[in-house]
């Protein structure tokens, strides 16, 4: 017999109107709904149907009850453009990468959470506050994915392939959670990483709404990437959108985020800095990004299936023990683990290793 709360998740994972499911299975909508309700439970014949058009494993359907995450609970970016089909499939999305972590975490001893919880404190002093507690002083960040990871943040890709949902972030059971949208740039990604950080850190157990919340989760982004006292340091005076490209590198920022920056620390008069704004949307900036950097991937995923592997335990065989399809899986790490991973968990291209150096974060739990 299915557990109907699954019927009920699988339908929101793909955005799914019960009177959308009735018409692709040639059901009544009251017919999925007595299914959702545990009224009425589906015959085999049926069940394979709905399993077909949800595009999940009959035997998904068979597991415990997956709580859904709730919306009040997470972060969206772009909430207020957000319909609810979206918001569903991508929340059913996160699901899914908890119960992955979960698994995983019956595996490996995973990073501990080290998110320190700083919502009494305004958006650039938060960051300042960050950088201290991980000791990271004014240095630029070289990879915002491998900070979040070391201190315990599980980062996943967006399964969901749309522009629609930017980024989002949550705490489920403690643990932080942020999911990236990879259609964007690599400097982009960055920023809503920090965004989402952001959030983490001075929302925790609720706060502003809408779009203070928003305001100040930017703002945070923008110090912790480019702290103050760095910026003041190297900044040009009157700088050309031509010298900011250049010097952008050293954060590696998007050149609007550098203009930005510049402003809110009151390093460009408004003339000048709306004057960057305008040259800078002329040449696609807003869209596209000059002299852009390298995406960042997952040193945490790619290691643990590295270490799977060595097991003889590949991909498909994750997604087999968490009853869902593999491409369900790879939608989640899609951008931030290698598409092919050696023996030692390295990704080889073009003869040159993209990881120099072993990952120390996680260990197998011992039996």
């Amino acid at each position: 017999m299915p557990t109907p709360d699954r019927l009920r998740f699988a339908r929101k994972r793909r955005g799914l109107t019960k009177t959308r499911l009735a018409g692709l299975v040639g059901l009544t909508a009251r017919s999925v709904q007595a299914f959702e309700n545990g009224e009425k439970s589906p015959s085999e014949e049926t069940l394979a149907a709905l399993a077909r058009v949800l595009r999940f494993p009959v035997d998904f359907f068979a597991g415990e009850e997956l709580d859904e995450l709730l919306p009040d609970g997470v972060s969206f970016r772009s909430m207020s453009s957000l319909t609810a089909g979206r918001r569903d499939a991508a929340l059913g999305a996160g699901r899914l990468a908890i119960a992955f972590m979960d698994w995983l975490g019956e595996r490996f001893t995973l990073p501990a959470t080290n998110v320190p919880n700083f919502a009494d404190h305004e958006p650039e002093a938060a960051a300042e506050a960050v950088r201290e507690f991980w000791k990271l002083g004014q240095k630029p960040i070289s990879n915002m994915v491998h900070l979040l990871e070391a201190n315990g943040v599980r980062v996943f890709s967006l399964a969901e392939r749309t522009k629609d949902v930017d980024a989002f972030s949550l705490w489920y059971d403690a643990v932080p959670y942020v999911f990236l949208n990879t259609f964007k740039s690599a400097e982009r990604s960055r920023l809503d990483a920090a965004h989402e950080l952001g959030h983490l850190v001075m929302h925790r157990h609720g706060g502003p709404d809408g779009r203070q919340a928003e305001h100040e989760a930017q703002t945070f982004a923008g110090a912790f990437l480019m702290p103050r006292r760095d910026v003041l340091a190297v900044a040009p005076r009157v700088p050309s959108l031509q010298k900011l490209v250049e010097l952008k590198k050293r954060w590696s920022v998007a050149a609007v985020a550098l203009i930005h920056r510049l402003h809110k620390l009151d390093l460009l008069t408004e003339w000048h800095y709306r004057s960057l704004c305008i040259e800078a949307a002329g040449l696609g900036y807003r869209t596209s990004e000059p002299n852009g950097t390298a995406r960042e991937s997952s040193q945490l995923l790619a290691k643990v299936l590295a270490a799977l592997r060595e097991d003889g335990v590949g991909r498909a065989e994750v997604a087999r023990a968490l009853s869902v399809h593999q491409s369900e899986l790879e939608s989640l790490v899609f951008g931030l683990v290698p598409t092919a991973v050696d023996g030692e968990g390295t990704e080889r291209a073009g003869g040159k290793s993209r990881f120099e150096r072993a990952l120390r974060l996680v260990e197998r739990v011992p039996h």
